[in-house]
């Protein structure tokens, strides 16, 4: 860890041999603030050894790289949400490719489409995505895609810029199987979020138990979706352990065989850090 940062306690002696990535989060979101050095220390307890910490907006991106730059085992993204229409200035892929650059932003992102909260005349979004697969190409850096009700025109753009050659990953994944096993071949790995904890998410479940172990990563989207057993509550980057465990229990596999992959995948999604 950078000098200057504050001593983070390591995991307990029974969670030293699993150790787990949160591969999306937003620490600078309310609930999470201004309280780094505690959720960092409480991930270190856990035995979350990397996390990611996801811009949604240009206005927030240094913010966003500020929370990580002391520590060694966060890396950042920069990019716009899909959602958010009245931004305070648009990206463009000069900005996204400049900012992009540092050293400690892993991803561009997250980006993507959104048809779920958003209707109408929607050309400003798709056009967005666009611009933020070329930053990200022309980076040589892979992708965050955020997409909700979308998958036709999300997998369309993807192919037409080409997203396959920098990758990325499919963020909190709720999508079905068939769409999943396109994604994958575009080279994007899936990652699933708390949701996979939910009773009645079928779909997810589904996507769980076929994903082939090495395309699949874990995620919190903290402070948002608190997975059971904390269901309701400010969800924090600790409790990826339990995406793991779901998953682990819906795959009939280990946890350590989880832990252990889905954290290889962050290091070759992560790659810069």
């Amino acid at each position: 860890m950078t000098s200057g940062t504050p001593s983070i306690p390591g995991p307990s002696p029974q969670q030293a041999e699993v150790a787990y990535a949160d591969s999306h989060c937003h620490l600078n979101y309310e609930g999470l603030a201004g309280q780094t050095e505690e959720v960092l220390r409480r991930m270190a307890q856990a035995g979350v050894r990397r996390a990611l910490n996801v811009c949604t907006t240009l206005e927030e991106a240094d913010q966003v790289l500020a929370i990580v730059r002391p520590h060694d085992h966060l890396v950042a993204s920069v990019g716009i949400h899909p959602d958010y229409e009245a931004v305070g200035r648009e990206a463009s892929v000069e900005e996204l490719v400049r900012r992009g650059a540092d050293p400690k932003i892993a991803a561009i992102g997250e980006t993507g489409l959104d048809y779920f909260r958003l209707k109408g005349d929607l050309d400003w979004q798709r056009e967005r995505f666009r611009v933020h697969i070329r930053a990200a190409r022309t980076l040589g850096k892979p992708l965050i895609i955020h997409t909700r009700d979308a998958p036709e025109d999300t997998l369309r753009i993807m192919r037409e810029e080409k997203a396959h050659e920098v990758g990325g990953v499919m963020h909190c994944f709720t999508e079905s199987w068939d769409v999943a096993q396109q994604a994958m071949a575009l080279n994007f790995f899936i990652s699933l979020s708390g949701i996979v904890t939910f009773k009645n998410a079928a779909q997810v479940h589904d996507v769980a138990e076929k994903m082939p172990i090495d395309r699949l990563m874990i995620e919190t989207d903290s402070p948002f979706l608190a997975p059971v057993p904390h269901r309701g509550k400010t969800n924090e980057p600790a409790w990826v352990v339990h995406v793991a465990q779901r998953i682990a229990d819906l795959k009939g596999l280990p946890l350590q065989t989880v832990a252990r992959a889905t954290m290889a995948n962050f290091e070759r999604f992560a790659s810069v850090a």
